[in-house]
């Protein structure tokens, strides 16, 4: 039997074709399906590299609706100028078993992170929030702002990078992208009077203590793919309420859980509730008692809704 070769998408072509997606919308209906059994998520395949020198982390996913599945694969390798860090998306048919796609998932990846935690910040940041700060400047940071900005009435928007300091075209790049910008040159000065912080950046340890902010607030942290990577202190997660985006998978991967539980006492049956238990009405939404911290890892699903949105594109533009 012959078989049609996987369509292939470049990065330029995969940004191309994103632009005309609601990346927004399409992890909502995603987590939605999630939440009523019309889609499976494994939990995340750690392969460690011999000697320490980085890893591969796998991201699968089932669309049942959709007839499709796939994985997202994701190298972490280490070299002497750096960490490489690459990812790669294969869609394949649940009818046929055939590959339909093969994506650089790089752009995918910005998105579909960015855009998870707005439907989070969508769905725990208060009502009346009008402060939102966010932590890091690179694409994943512009892709955040950009997926957050009309989520709330935000009066300000308070962006800190300790690269930024000197760099003039950045800093006008970041407030092209939305007039209320603030750069500012502190941390500090940044989550001062917020209600929600949007942690965006590559650390492998912790960036901020949300137990130190002026009131409580929500902190959202998607952290990076450095082994038990965490942008918060792992001790705080006993003393805030604590959310994610699969209560399933996430604490068997996410840097700060772990450490919590091995160290702290903390249990993952703590969760207060994940985005499929969010959206579907069946978690409580918090009371702001205590600061609230979600976490994002990153879900293969969230991988195969873009690229089967990509591949749906692209099929109709033939």
């Amino acid at each position: 039997m012959s078989s049609t070769p996987p369509l292939v998408l470049q990065q330029a072509e995969a940004r191309r074709l994103l632009q005309q997606v609601d990346v927004h919308q399409a992890m909502r209906r995603m987590f939605l399906d999630l939440a009523v059994g019309e889609a499976v998520q494994p939990a995340q395949q750690l392969v460690e590299f011999p000697n320490a020198a980085g890893d591969f982390i796998n991201y699968l996913g089932v669309l049942a609706k959709e007839g499709v599945y796939g994985v997202k694969t994701s190298p972490y390798i280490k070299k002497p100028d750096g960490a490489r860090v690459t990812a790669w998306t294969l869609l394949m048919s649940m009818d046929s078993g055939e590959p339909l796609l093969l994506c650089d998932a790089g752009e995918l990846t910005t998105a579909r992170t960015a855009a998870t935690t707005a439907v989070a910040v969508e769905a725990l940041a208060p009502p009346q929030a009008r402060g939102l700060a966010i932590i890091g400047s690179g694409p994943v940071a512009r892709a955040h702002l950009h997926y957050a900005k009309g989520l709330r009435d935000w009066q300000r928007i308070a962006l800190f990078s300790p690269g930024l300091a000197g760099d003039a075209e950045a800093q006008a790049q970041l407030r092209a992208q939305d007039p209320r910008v603030e750069v500012c040159a502190t941390l500090d000065e940044a989550v001062a009077d917020v209600d929600a912080v949007m942690l965006c950046t590559s650390s492998a340890g912790p960036v901020l203590d949300p137990r130190r902010l002026g009131r409580p607030a929500l902190v959202t942290s998607i952290s990076t793919n450095a082994p038990r990577a965490h942008e918060v202190p792992p001790q705080a997660l006993a003393e805030m309420d604590v959310y994610c985006d699969y209560r399933a998978t996430t604490p068997g991967s996410a840097g700060e859980m772990l450490l919590a539980a091995e160290r702290h006492g903390w249990s993952r049956e703590s969760i207060r509730g994940d985005l499929p238990e969010l959206l579907s009405v069946q978690a409580p939404r918090p009371d702001y008692s205590r600061p609230v911290f979600f976490r994002s890892i990153g879900l293969g699903l969230e991988d195969m809704a873009l690229a089967n949105a990509l591949y749906r594109l692209q099929q109709e533009g033939q």
